[in-house]
């Protein structure tokens, strides 16, 4: 995922600097590379959709197991209603071959969808909308000093539900199938040309195995064309417990396709990860006019 993507200059200076703004921007914001979702939805009109394929390799020290994996993932995000609200469903398609390293076991593979999400984020809190960074006309280190007001995150919340199929899942246990409830706390600084966004999840919470995630990324713009990312998520559940760092990058076609490519390692061997990623965005951009955030 990237967040705010490539709006650079024009877009992230725009951020930190406008009294009564919209959420729409004039270049698509993705979510993708990344598995974070930013604050900021895509604005009143807008229908994105963000669509990547993954080949990955996994090794597992206890299970006796090497596998490898084609997946592929998708999120639909429309933007509706009110600027700071969007609805958004989400999930994949993983294809699995195994094999075991031990014992006379046959090679055997599984597929199908492990869960598939739909729900709603909304932005609460906006620090950028009143906020004016007045230039002083009569000192240069007035200027160049820190801003502590720019530790101030956007702060959006989500809530979902997910779906995973209950007869012959292989990828779920039992007590985590059917429906189950999903909330996101969003936060998300901009600094310039660098983006910062942490995610924290509490996932199947109504079940015997909850989840527990934390996912920071932090993404930063060269120039108004191309970005890179760097992100590192934890989490914590009985079911899968593991310590991820992605990181790649994103090039913007045009206002409304970006492409991506993005690379995935863990560090434990329970089981040990690798994983290449590609992807792309595109939006279809029928927002008419900005709405004016409340002053209030």
């Amino acid at each position: 995922m990237l967040k705010r993507l490539i709006c650079s200059s024009i877009l992230l200076l725009s951020l930190s600097t406008y009294t009564a703004n919209a959420q729409y921007t004039e270049t698509i914001n993705s979510n993708r590379p990344g598995q974070s979702q930013g604050a900021f939805a895509p604005g009143t009109g807008v229908l994105q959709a963000e669509i990547g394929t993954t080949l990955g390799r996994e090794s597992h020290n206890l299970r006796f197991t090497e596998t490898d994996n084609i997946g592929v993932d998708f999120a639909l995000r429309y933007g509706a209603i009110k600027e700071q609200l969007e609805f958004i469903v989400d999930g994949n398609f993983l294809y699995e071959d195994i094999t075991p390293t031990a014992g006379n076991a046959e090679p055997y593979t599984q597929s199908g969808f492990p869960i598939i999400t739909a729900g709603a984020k909304y932005l609460v809190y906006d620090p950028y909308k009143n906020r004016e960074d007045k230039i002083n006309l009569y000192s240069y280190w007035a200027n160049r000093r820190f801003k502590w007001n720019t530790l101030i995150p956007a702060v959006s919340i989500y809530a979902g539900a997910n779906y995973a199929y209950e007869t012959d899942n292989p990828f779920l246990p039992e007590s985590q199938r059917g429906f189950t409830p999903k909330a996101i706390l969003i936060t998300q600084h901009n600094w310039g040309r660098w983006v910062w966004v942490n995610n924290f999840i509490y996932d199947q919470f109504t079940t015997d195995f909850p989840t527990k995630a934390w996912i920071t990324t932090m993404t930063h713009s060269f120039n108004p064309k191309i970005a890179a990312f760097a992100e590192f998520q934890f989490i914590s559940s009985d079911v899968y417990s593991d310590d991820l760092l992605r990181f790649g990058g994103a090039y913007l076609i045009s206002r409304n396709f970006q492409v991506d490519i993005s690379a995935l390692i863990n560090f434990k061997e329970t089981p040990e990860r690798q994983q290449l990623g590609l992807g792309l965005s595109y939006r279809l951009d029928f927002h008419s006019k900005d709405e004016l955030l409340s002053q209030e």
